[in-house]
């Protein structure tokens, strides 16, 4: 039989012979219905102040959702926005989400600015929470209600991972009308 022994990790620690930082990015449902929220008010937010200040203060404000929320700092994030159109349909970068939101730029000539388009209200609505350990999809609907009371209903699916400082970021974005049938 062999002498050596194993000793728990958690006794080599506490005597000092090894040390390590815990890191633990595991995701909870209710972080992931918090960052929903939040996008969902910044989306109100960024209308609100396009109305006061005009597109360079909307801007301003996009630019501080976009590297809160958004992992763009991480890599290429999967954005697909619901109105864009070939070439451009996918953002992977920062710049096209910005120009998605909030329009104004030469590149991408077609976006006039999803968040100033009056919204008022917005309310994610998911159809199912997927949490596996680092990550979670949520996938749904989002509703958006305009300053004339229109509701504008969105399919979106979203996945999040934790930065190093454990923040929530999405890294995919999905959005899309819903089939019409026709």
């Amino acid at each position: 039989m062999n002498a050596r022994f194993l000793v728990p990790f958690a006794l080599v620690a506490a005597s000092g012979a090894a040390s390590a930082t815990v890191v633990n990015q595991a995701i909870t449902e209710a972080e992931v219905i918090a960052a929903q929220k939040a996008w969902c008010q910044a989306l109100v937010d960024i209308n609100a102040a396009y109305e006061k200040g005009g597109q360079a203060a909307a801007k301003a404000l996009a630019e501080k959702v976009i590297d809160s929320a958004y992992g763009y700092q991480m890599g290429a994030v999967l954005f697909k926005p619901t109105l864009t159109v070939a070439p451009q349909t996918f953002r992977t970068t920062r710049d096209g989400a910005l120009a998605y939101f909030v329009g104004g730029d030469s590149k991408y000539p077609k976006d006039t600015g999803f968040a100033l388009k009056g919204w008022r209200q917005c309310e994610a609505q998911n159809a199912a929470v997927f949490i596996t350990g680092d990550s979670a999809s949520s996938m749904g609907n989002v509703k958006m209600t305009d300053k004339a009371g229109k509701v504008t209903t969105v399919d979106k699916t979203w996945k999040y991972v934790k930065d190093d400082a454990g923040k929530l970021r999405i890294v995919l974005h999905h959005s899309s009308l819903p089939y019409s049938g026709t």
